[in-house]
């Protein structure tokens, strides 16, 4: 990663914001800069990297539109003295554009697709790899990478006050309303389950309702005043 790391950051004054067609918003790269970083990084073109074009073709477009497209492979120089394997980059640009007066001619377009294709395969070395990581927001950098999201452990309240939502659609089905739901709670002597401060009376609670509708499958009509405590009173509100 040691040459990844030289080469992933261009420097602001590479960086070009474009401001109109499809990729407004996107930021453009220096050629120039990929092939300075490149020959700081591994020496002079020709001797610490280099590439082949490896083919140029064209393809028609919709409208009268020609694209031209090249291939090539970039290689660099090794810690051993030898040649690495091509790393393979193809690129494009349009040869005839169709503009409002009609169509129009780039003698570049070769070029230009040569310079495409070296971009793409420098990118697999980690060339701007910043830019492309996303590590961009339009104006700034940011210094690190974004931070990634942590869970936040549930406190033990949380967790039963969790599982008082899930068991409500429960008790519903079962009795019919949410009455024995409201019951229970009423009996800790809180209108809603958030009220509920001690973890122990909480599970007491809601181990009752679950019991509650075990009991009454066969019998929805149930109500809460009418099921016993563990003492065959009612629920009890604490442990002590």
């Amino acid at each position: 990663m040691e040459n990844y790391n030289k080469l992933r950051r261009p420097p602001k004054t590479a960086l070009r914001q474009i401001e109109g067609g499809r990729l407004s918003g996107k930021t453009d790269i220096s050629p120039q800069w990929r092939y300075e970083i490149m020959t700081e990084v591994f020496g002079e073109c020709g001797t610490g990297w280099k590439f082949k074009i490896e083919r140029m073709w064209t393809e028609p477009g919709a409208d009268g539109v020609v694209f031209a497209f090249a291939q090539i492979g970039l290689q660099v120089m090794m810690e051993d003295g030898q040649w690495s394997e091509p790393t393979p980059g193809v690129g494009g640009h349009q040869m005839v554009v169709k503009e409002s007066a009609g169509l129009y001619n780039n003698d570049e377009a070769f070029k230009m697709a040569v310079t495409d294709a070296l971009g793409t395969a420098m990118k697999m070395l980690g060339v701007a790899a910043d830019i492309y990581s996303g590590l961009w927001d339009g104006s700034k950098y940011t210094d690190s990478k974004p931070a990634k999201k942590t869970e936040t452990k549930k406190t033990p309240i949380q967790e039963m006050l969790t599982r008082f939502t899930k068991a409500k659609p429960r008790l519903n089905k079962h009795f019919g309303d949410d009455s024995i739901y409201y019951a229970g709670l009423e009996n800790l002597g809180v209108k809603h389950a958030n009220k509920i401060k001690k973890v122990a009376e909480g599970e007491k609670c809601l181990d009752w309702y679950l019991e509650m509708v075990k009991e009454s499958k066969d019998d929805k009509n149930t109500k809460a005043s009418e099921a016993p405590g563990d003492d065959g009173n009612s629920f009890p509100l604490s442990e002590d």
